[in-house]
């Protein structure tokens, strides 16, 4: 077999050919091929979030955050697990090994988290598994107006703004901060309530009584079938107010009799104020607190 050196002297315009290959591959390589001093060793991480209205920190920690730390310590390829119990939230990120799947991570986080709902309290929210790769880019959309409301704004966004969003080809997720939904808000009177023999409870059983809609079947006809619908929704002030608690003595008791119904925000806690002047920089001009910034 001849070698190399063999072949280039006996062909010289085969070895020149080659040459000039070999010398353009590299320019095509110097200019074209990524290359980074530092390289992105970032290892996938997974967040749990779970909300419980009402409770604790030491709630959170104690019934919500461990329970899910432990069966989530079972799943594979695990490296860190890191919790932040706060005041009516639990979240947990879960940090894998680098040559871990993010896709088979996260189902993996997910049943884990599934199998341990049993273990939790009845009345919180579903667990929201999230999964964030390296390098994920945050950025930030302030809508503001001054002739709207917050809770305006906040419905013109979640109906508008944030599906646009979570249409666009890479975004992994759109979330609304500082943001107020529509809520309905029943303030009651304890001393009323008292003199008619009434707890929350039963207010609370009330709702789940009277502030439903159920199918009312269909109606057949020869030709013709129609499906009946029966509103039994409560919208309104007023139709919270005629709400009925109960019936004493065959005088009906409603919620106006006990205390008021008022169109407000479901969280009142949270505001945003928009700084300007020659300090306000772009990531200094927001502001979420619970009595003003």
């Amino acid at each position: 077999m001849a070698s190399l050196s063999k072949i280039s002297i006996t062909r010289p315009v085969l070895a020149a050919v080659m040459s000039v290959l070999i010398l353009l591959l590299g320019i095509v390589g110097y200019f074209f091929l990524g290359t980074r001093e530092y390289p992105v060793v970032d290892s996938p991480v997974v967040t749990i979030t779970t909300v419980y209205p009402g409770a604790s920190a030491d709630v959170i920690a104690s019934q919500v955050t461990k329970p899910l730390e432990e069966a989530i310590a079972e799943a594979n390829g695990i490296r860190t697990i890191k919790s932040v119990s706060r005041e009516q939230v639990s979240v947990i990120s879960v940090e894998f090994n680098l040559n871990t799947d993010l896709e088979a991570a996260a189902s993996d986080v997910r049943d884990k988290v599934s199998k341990s709902r049993m273990q939790l309290p009845t009345d919180i929210e579903p667990p929201v598994v999230e999964k964030s790769g390296p390098s994920e880019a945050l950025v930030f959309l302030i809508v503001q107006s001054k002739t709207k409301s917050l809770e305006d704004i906040t419905d013109f966004v979640n109906t508008n703004i944030k599906e646009r969003l979570q249409s666009i080809p890479g975004v992994r997720l759109v979330n609304v901060y500082v943001g107020r939904k529509r809520s309905m808000r029943l303030r009651m009177d304890p001393v009323k309530m008292s003199a008619y023999g009434l707890t929350p409870s039963d207010i609370q059983q009330a709702l789940q009584r009277e502030n439903v809609e159920l199918p009312s079947g269909r109606i057949e006809g020869q030709n013709a079938e129609v499906s009946l619908r029966t509103k039994g929704r409560l919208v309104t002030e007023d139709d919270f107010n005629n709400m009925i608690i109960s019936q004493k003595n065959g005088a009906m008791i409603r919620f106006k009799d006990i205390g008021t119904a008022v169109m407000s925000s479901k969280n009142e806690r949270t505001s945003m104020i928009t700084f300007r002047g020659p300090t306000a920089n772009l990531r200094g001009n927001e502001c979420e607190s619970a009595t003003g910034c």
